[in-house]
């Protein structure tokens, strides 16, 4: 087994419309705004910017990522990754009656080296970490949905 590869799923059931859903997610440069450990995106060019997030665990993952498809029609926003993950993120949002399914999936190998170092021992609370920013990241996209970007009720 590779202790620094990583297969990620969430899937967030939103009550919103899809191309609303679909708009904030395609607007990488926002993520901040809603999503706390979404630090910094810095736009490099129309399809590529620097991504720096950090979750509950005191170590930040700074990558590059490149849009390799943007589809509305199929409800698909994939990106590549390099830097100290590499790998790709991929949103798959379904209309869900009058809401939104979207589901999030996420293949990397991590490169940072004192994550490589703490592999084994790591992994589970490494998981834990990326639970608990997806879980932020969900209650994040709904505030901002509602015209509360801010994320407080």
């Amino acid at each position: 087994m590779d202790w620094t590869h990583y297969r990620f799923r969430s899937l967030w059931s939103l009550a919103a419309p899809l191309g609303d859903v679909y708009d904030a997610l395609a607007d990488a440069e926002r993520y901040p705004r809603w999503w706390p450990q979404v630090r910094e995106v810095t736009p490099l060019d129309e399809r590529r910017g620097i991504v720096r997030i950090r979750s509950v665990l005191p170590y930040d993952l700074v990558f590059t990522g490149r849009e390799v498809r943007r589809d509305e029609a199929a409800g698909i926003l994939e990106i590549a990754m390099t830097g100290d993950v590499d790998g790709w993120a991929r949103w798959t949002l379904a209309a869900d009656g009058p809401g939104t399914r979207a589901r999030y999936d996420q293949e990397v190998h991590v490169t940072k080296p004192l994550l490589r170092r703490f592999a084994v021992p790591g992994r589970p609370a490494f998981r834990a970490n990326h639970a608990l920013m997806m879980r932020a990241g969900r209650r994040g996209l709904v505030a901002y949905l509602r015209g509360n970007p801010s994320g407080q009720s």
